[in-house]
């Protein structure tokens, strides 16, 4: 039987269950809040969604965490969304009090889970999550990459005015404003994408990612959810799908750059045992840089963090 929590049903949490329901490769998904009722509403709405979108997955909503034991895979989106004027650090002392409460109360219930950490500030958050559990970093990890590259893409696409299907991409770094998009390892159908965009264009594309999630913040006045949603509940297939899929991802570098002791994005493969496999990528003089710069900010908020002695 296969399990997967996902604590949090805000926009983001209940996406993430909703998507992975569809995709009817899980038995039971458990939508977890504090506000119970919450929980429970979207849950029943997702479960009499099934007759009609055809799928089998039931959904439970609760506040109990006792309803998430032996859960395979817990995917953690609680937290406070950011507001207009706010950046992802500003969450930081009430988002690392949540994601460390619910690590401890999921870890009661689940002896060895896989924990997607999806709140932010994303890179402090998973190493909060991953200090709390005793896991080993294999099992922790941070959803990020795929959503920054999925709008990276889909940028790409509207300027290309061709599928999104076609656009194989890749970035680095932190989630935030700090992240590298590589150009030189995106392509078209396997066309570099340097022969079919002018560079100015392609540099304000990579800037419009780099304050994608911003440019939503300003446009509804909450967090992205749709596609951080679906980013989350593709992390989940891929695990339970034993696919070895290769995904940027935010995991605990040991030594990968000259960087150590640190939760950044860099590619990874996927599998059912969690991450199996950091790949380090051959980095021009420039590519370096910037993920050293990227990390550089990210331990800053790690210090930030420290301070707060939650």
């Amino acid at each position: 039987m296969r399990k997967v929590t996902v604590v949090g049903a805000g926009n983001v949490g209940a996406t993430c269950a909703n998507v992975l329901a569809h995709k009817d490769i899980v038995n039971e998904i458990v939508l977890l809040d504090i506000q119970g009722d919450l929980a429970r509403g979207k849950a029943l709405d997702s479960w009499e969604q099934a007759p009609i979108d055809y799928y089998s997955t039931r959904i439970t909503g609760t506040d109990d965490y006792s309803l998430t034991a032996n859960s395979d895979i817990v995917v953690i989106t609680a937290g406070v969304p950011r507001k207009p004027g706010m950046s992802r650090d500003d969450l930081i002392t009430t988002n690392a009090r949540i994601v460390k409460s619910v690590t401890q109360s999921i870890m009661q219930h689940s002896d060895n889970p896989i924990i997607i950490v999806v709140s932010n500030p994303l890179d402090v958050m998973t190493l909060a999550a991953w200090e709390t559990s005793g896991l080993d970093s294999s099992r922790v990890f941070g959803m990020a990459g795929i959503l920054d590259t999925a709008r990276y893409r889909a940028f790409l696409a509207e300027a290309l005015d061709v599928s999104p299907k076609d656009i194989q991409a890749l970035l680095l770094g932190g989630h935030g404003d700090t992240m590298v998009p590589l150009p030189r390892y995106t392509t078209v159908s396997g066309i570099p994408v340097t022969d079919m965009i002018e560079a100015d264009k392609l540099h304000a594309i990579v800037e419009r990612t780099k304050k994608g999630g911003g440019e939503l913040v300003q446009l509804m006045g909450t967090s992205a959810w749709y596609a951080p949603g679906a980013a989350a509940a593709q992390m989940v297939e891929t695990i339970l799908k034993d696919e070895k899929r290769i995904f940027p991802c935010c995991v605990r570098l040991t030594g990968q750059h000259g960087l150590s002791d640190i939760f950044l994005g860099l590619p990874v493969k996927l599998g059912r045992q969690g991450l199996e496999q950091i790949i380090e990528l051959k980095l021009n003089e420039d590519e370096l840089a910037l993920l050293k710069a990227s990390a550089e900010h990210v331990k800053k908020v790690i210090e930030s963090y420290r301070q707060l002695d939650i």
